[in-house]
């Protein structure tokens, strides 16, 4: 067993440093080519996509970087918001497949014959 008593005194490792340069190195190419260089999607819209992901990804880092990025780009408070709020739809929608999922599988019918209420205000 490893041991783990001066974990404490060691520093994290930078981004990146167990995978090699060459791999390194096509992964920034890639990150530059498809975020940097214009395309159909302009930045603002990019971080605002980027948001979204990072939380959906769960990327700590991720999600500081391009929240900072954002605001720098002018996503507005309200934007910011719209992509965490679809972020969230969507990860609540993933819950929902899977527990659908496994109530096929196990032939599980809990409330069956309910009427779904989209749209309901009470």
């Amino acid at each position: 067993m490893a041991d783990d008593s001066n974990n404490e005194s060691k520093s994290p490792p930078r981004s990146m440093s167990m995978i090699e340069n060459r791999f390194r190195d096509i992964y920034l190419n890639f990150y530059k080519q498809s975020y940097f260089t214009p395309t159909a999607l302009d930045l603002k819209t990019k971080e605002l996509i980027a948001i979204g992901v990072s939380l959906a990804v769960k990327c700590e880092g991720c999600l500081e970087g391009h929240l900072r990025k954002a605001i720098e780009v002018g996503c507005t408070k309200e934007e910011i918001s719209d992509a965490i709020v679809v972020a969230i739809g969507i990860a609540a929608a993933g819950i929902l497949d899977f527990s659908d999922k496994a109530a096929t599988k196990l032939d599980l019918h809990h409330f069956e014959g309910l009427k779904l209420k989209v749209g309901a205000t009470e």
